[in-house]
C-alpha cells in the first residue's frame, strides 16, 4: 500500500508506542485519527506534531471498550475523511492479575479493552475498510501472548486471544483488507525500573540493547506497506526470545 493520502486510525496513539506509530504513518503521508482515552493533552500534543509534518489529524476521546464510543468514534472519521485505510490497535491496559484471584477487577478491564475493545474497533471500521481499494490492519499484540509473566494473567490471556484475532480477521477480510501483528518486547524501559533491572533486560537480549518506539513504528509501516502478507507476525524483541533458550 501507498500510505500517501491514506487515512489511518491509532487506537491509543497520544502517547509512547501509539505515539511513535501515528508518527511514522503521518511521515509516510497517511491523515491520522488519534484515539485516546484519559491523554487528552498528550493527544494534542501529538496532533500538532502530525499536522506539522504536512498531514491532516484528528484526535478522538473514546473508551474502545464502551461499544456505543466507538461506534460514535467511527463515524466521525468517516464524516471527516470519507473513509479509512489503516487501522492499528494498539491501545491496552497492562495491569498486573495474579492468578488465582477474587478481584476480578483487573482481569475484566485488561480483557475488555484488549480483546473486547480491539474487536469493537474492528468490527465497527471493517465496513469503512472494505470499501476502499485494498486496507490494511495491525495489532499490537505481546510476547506474552507466547511466553507468559507470571502476575499477569490477563495481558497474556489477552495479548494471546488479540493474535488469534489477528488470524481470524485476516481469514475473514481476505482478500480487500490485510490483517497482520507486532509482538514488541523490551522497548521504553519503565520509569520506575532500577538500574540493575534494566541491566537484567539488555542482559536477556541477543542485541543486548533496549528498543525503542520507533523501531514498533517502523515494524506497522512496513507491514501496512507489504502487499503480499496477511495473518503474519512480527517480533520486535532485539531476540528475546531466543535468548531466553
Amino acid at each position: 500500500m501507498n500510505i500517501q493520502s491514506k487515512t489511518a486510525l491509532v487506537t491509543g496513539g497520544a502517547h509512547r508506542v501509539g505515539k511513535a506509530i501515528a508518527l511514522e504513518l503521518a511521515r509516510a503521508g497517511a491523515n491520522t485519527v488519534i484515539n485516546y482515552n484519559s491523554s487528552a493533552a498528550a493527544a494534542q500534543e501529538t496532533v500538532r506534531e502530525i499536522e506539522a509534518l504536512g498531514a491532516q489529524a484528528l484526535a478522538i476521546q473514546c473508551d474502545i471498550a464502551d461499544l456505543a464510543a466507538v461506534q460514535r468514534m467511527v463515524a466521525q472519521v468517516a464524516e471527516r475523511f470519507g473513509g479509512l485505510d489503516i487501522l492499528v490497535n494498539n491501545a491496552d491496559y497492562f495491569g498486573k492479575h495474579p492468578f488465582p484471584s477474587d478481584d476480578y477487577t483487573v482481569w475484566r478491564r485488561v480483557t475488555e479493552i484488549t480483546i473486547n475493545g480491539s474487536f469493537y474497533v474492528s468490527n465497527e471500521c471493517a465496513p469503512l475498510l472494505l470499501a476502499g481499494e485494498g486496507g490494511a490492519v495491525v495489532n499490537i499484540v505481546d510476547l506474552s501472548a507466547w511466553q507468559p509473566w507470571k502476575g499477569f494473567t490477563a495481558h497474556a490471556v489477552a495479548k494471546a486471544g488479540l493474535m488469534a484475532l489477528t488470524q481470524q480477521m485476516a481469514l475473514e477480510l481476505a482478500p480487500t483488507v490485510r490483517v497482520n501483528a507486532v509482538a514488541p518486547g523490551p522497548v521504553l524501559p519503565p520509569p520506575d525500573y532500577s538500574q540493575k533491572q534494566l541491566q537484567a533486560v539488555v542482559n536477556g537480549t541477543l542485541l543486548k540493547r533496549w528498543g525503542r518506539a520507533e523501531d514498533v513504528a517502523h515494524a506497522v509501516r512496513f507491514l501496512v506497506e507489504a502487499e503480499y502478507i496477511t495473518g503474519d507476525v512480527i517480533f520486535v524483541d532485539g531476540g528475546e526470545r531466543l535468548a531466553r533458550r
